[in-house]
């Protein structure tokens, strides 16, 4: 076998090191686009928003300096503390429905279901539907005396049913049922992709050592599925609390009520931010619901990273 030189031992090393330093060029390339839209448009926002809440900044320049006045009117405002609770209500209710109803789905359709791409098709079809449209459709068909929804309650012999979006016993039900039906298909999705990454000998083995569906499914799949169900809850919560998908709803269909039933947290800001031009106040509010999101996240890793997920102890 022949001796390396020195001297191709040196231009290997070289030619090895400017392929290193191209690659390293051309991935700081791919990522600065994202890291100056991420810069501009989430940190900036949050840095501002950290400033305003310390003025009473009005939105047209006039601002001055209030210290920790703004929290502490956030901390004993009734309305702030009622917009979090009805939130807080709404992830409850929508972050565990979506993620059962999606797994079932996405169960489902994994398996040898007849028509299966048309199912997969029909389950993911309401997310490809704008969300404003999706709420005025929902607001026909759930409106008083003259909803779909009322009219076929009243040919089976329901004759008073209840005003689904007058009734503040209803009205968040009914918006979080809508953000449940909408949203399902797009985390199903996400499951989907989870379950087909299980290696199929696992289960085959699981199933030849006599494990039946529900332990497959408690003993296999679940534990399995940790890191995508991580992803799903804190996804879904942070969707939740921030109102990403609660507020095109809620703008379209009730406006925060009836009786403030369902102006969450990020339509209260809003309000207070554009309808009522304290932008100073809605800033602190906004970093209180940011410190929530935060312990809501901190719920969810705790969930899925011990407890009844953890099987590995």
């Amino acid at each position: 076998m022949a001796a390396t030189t020195p001297r191709a031992t040196t231009a290997h090393t070289t030619s090895a090191r400017t392929r290193a330093g191209r690659e390293e060029r051309a991935g700081w390339l791919f990522v600065t686009p994202a890291t100056l839209g991420i810069g501009l448009f989430v940190l900036l926002p949050m840095a501002l928003s950290l400033v305003f809440g310390l003025t009473d900044a009005d939105g047209f320049g006039n601002l001055s300096f209030t210290g920790l006045d703004n929290y502490a009117r956030a901390l004993s405002d009734p309305l702030f503390w009622t917009s979090l609770r009805t939130t807080v209500l709404y992830v409850v209710v929508f972050v565990p429905g979506v993620y059962v109803l999606a797994l079932v789905m996405a169960l489902l359709v994994n398996g040898k279901l007849p028509a299966r791409a048309f199912f997969r098709t029909a389950f993911f079809a309401p997310y490809a539907v704008s969300l404003v449209v999706v709420g005025l459709v929902w607001k026909y068909i759930l409106a008083d005396s003259t909803g779909i929804l009322v009219q076929a309650l009243g040919w089976i012999g329901v004759d008073s049913p209840p005003s689904f979006l007058g009734d503040p016993n209803w009205a968040l039900w009914c918006v979080s049922f809508i953000s449940i039906w909408f949203f399902v298909g797009f985390y199903m999705v996400i499951l989907l992709g989870g379950l087909q990454e299980i290696p199929g000998e696992i289960l085959e083995a699981a199933r030849i050592d006599g494990a039946g569906p529900w332990r497959v499914l408690w003993s296999v799949i679940l534990p399995m599925l940790k890191p995508i169900t991580f992803f799903v809850l804190v996804l879904a919560s942070i969707a939740g609390l921030a109102g990403l998908q609660a507020f095109d709803l809620i703008y379209v269909m009730t406006q925060g009520g009836p009786a403030n039933s369902t102006s969450m947290g990020v339509f209260y800001v809003y309000q207070q931010a554009f309808k009522f031009n304290n932008v100073g106040y809605a800033s602190a509010m906004a970093t209180l619901y940011a410190l929530a999101l935060l312990a809501m996240t901190g719920v969810a890793f705790r969930i899925t990273r011990g407890g009844r997920f953890d099987h590995d102890r």
